[in-house]
């Protein structure tokens, strides 16, 4: 099937065609037909496969009709409202939308935090068709009531999970209520658990269901490989790997944003350019890191999860998880930077000891068993190694709320549900167990106490003896002020001099 087949426009072929595409993705040959009807939508997709033009390019041609060239702000109110979970990712998706809308006079916009919201504020005011925004930012505005929602036709969050996820929810709820009731809702993402799907049908009216690969999957283009090594030995295994290999432009993920700048800074001292991105890097430094890297002039860029999503980087052959992430779900996100657009791609991950439980779960999730390689001078003990094995076959993921499998049980029967499980003496105990072992022999617990009163207005009485003793005491050895002399003592003092 070609473009021309989905009943797209001419001016919208015409942009497509400047891009070099000929015939639409699986996501895209599904999606744009059934949006063009005005439906609701959820899809799924494995990051790379055009999911952002799928929705892009329908909702240009729905919007179409509201196209003028009118200078009047009014004439421009927002009619699509794209809803996107980081500053990157909007970034890209403002300019799928300015790529396909070229032969378009629709104005489009993007908004997000870490800027000066005062540049934003001008461009919103002179009236904007398509606004792409991140949720922050977006109340920003409607609390200074520089744009109104009410004329929104199409509302679409991408990167779903992540956006309805608990952290993005309270904003979502509070910008629905703004937008009119009925409107046409379109989701996507590449990972749907059930606990979204279940909430998104709460947002969505009658969604029309679109996955074009099972759920939570990875391209088959991505070859992953497991390399388990000690924690202080990573840095220089990752530099090893680098240097060997004659890596050239790898992504390279971190959990946290410390881990990332001191990562960054250690390959640079082995002449390895790097940059580190990530949340407290102003927007100005994270896209001048996004732009070296793109362009070849750093080798390394070190990030965090903020830029796992959406980022589309051509020809990107190596991404390296540093450290597991600790949501199997990102390590999908994480390595669908690279095997985009039918290329090759490769996924390596370093994994402690610590972190075997996180391979379980990621294995578990994809389905698949990963190959475990070692490296000459940084071999694991074999028993490790065995275990990483044996563990990661058949193992069910862990439960997220006690981090414990699902399918353990207790190792002894004695312990009742609720009891909390202590090694003393490297012995397995309860902690009521251990009370009640527990004999006390001091006089001070196990003997009556008999208090030395009569009654109780013997102890009230002694006890106001004490309190006036003590005031006394105070009151006496408190110092008089060396400056502080009284009037007689002054004028004796001048009648004595003369």
């Amino acid at each position: 099937m070609s473009f021309e087949q989905l009943g797209l426009s001419t001016d919208l072929l015409r942009a497509i065609s400047d891009q070099g595409y000929v015939n639409p993705t699986p996501i895209q040959e599904q999606a744009i037909p059934v949006i063009l009807e005005g439906k609701d939508v959820m899809g799924g997709a494995q990051t790379g496969t055009g999911k952002t033009a799928s929705f892009t390019l329908p909702m240009l041609q729905r919007l179409q009709i509201h196209a003028n060239t009118s200078m009047s702000p009014a004439k421009h109110p927002v009619r699509a409202l794209i809803l996107v979970p980081t500053r990157e990712l909007a970034m890209q998706v403002h300019d799928s939308v300015k790529t396909y809308n070229k032969y378009s006079t629709l104005r489009s916009a993007v908004v997000y935090g870490g800027v000066s919201i005062d540049t934003q504020i001008d461009i919103v005011r002179s009236g904007v068709e398509i606004l792409v925004a991140t949720p922050g930012r977006l109340l920003d505005h409607l609390q200074q009531k520089t744009l109104t929602l009410a004329k929104v036709e199409v509302l679409i969050l991408d990167e779903a999970d992540r956006m309805l996820d608990m952290g993005f929810l309270p904003d979502i709820k509070q910008i629905i209520q703004l937008l009119p009731e009925h409107r046409q809702n379109l989701m996507f993402s590449a990972t749907f658990s059930p606990e979204i799907k279940k909430l998104a049908n709460k947002l969505l009216h009658n969604p029309i269901l679109i996955e074009v690969a099972k759920q939570n999957s990875i391209s088959e283009l991505i070859t992953h490989v497991v390399y388990p090594v000690e924690s202080i030995k990573k840095q220089e295994l990752l530099i090893r790997l680098i240097q060997h290999e004659d890596l050239q432009q790898v992504l390279v993920f971190t959990r946290t944003k410390h881990g990332a700048d001191r990562l960054a800074q250690r390959l640079m001292r082995h002449e390895i350019t790097s940059e580190a991105i990530h949340g407290d890097r102003n927007q100005l430094q994270r896209t001048q890191a996004l732009d070296n890297f793109k362009q070849g002039q750093i080798r390394v860029l070190v990030a965090t999860d903020v830029a796992a999503r959406g980022l589309d980087i051509e020809e990107l052959s190596h991404v390296i998880n540093f450290e597991l992430p600790n949501n199997p779900e990102d390590y999908v996100h994480r390595i669908g930077r690279t095997g985009r657009a039918g290329a090759k791609g490769f996924a390596i991950s370093l994994i402690s000891k610590e972190e075997n439980n996180l391979l379980i779960d990621i294995e578990k999730l994809l389905g698949i068993k990963i190959k475990t390689e070692q490296i000459s001078g940084f071999e694991l003990k074999e028993t490790f190694v065995q275990e990483i094995r044996k563990n990661t076959t058949g193992a069910e993921p862990r439960s997220k709320r006690d981090g414990f499998s699902k399918h353990s049980k207790r190792a002894s029967s004695f312990v009742k549900h609720g009891e909390k499980v202590i090694h003393f003496n490297k012995e397995r105990t309860t902690r009521n167990a251990m009370r009640a072992d527990n004999k006390v022999d001091d006089p001070l617990f196990t003997q009556p106490y008999v208090s030395k009163y009569a009654d109780i207005n013997s102890l009230l009485e002694e006890s106001s003896e004490i309190n006036k003793k003590n005031n006394h005491r105070q009151l006496s050895k408190r110092p008089v002020p060396a400056l502080f002399i009284s009037p007689v003592a002054n004028k004796q003092k001048k009648s004595e001099a003369s």
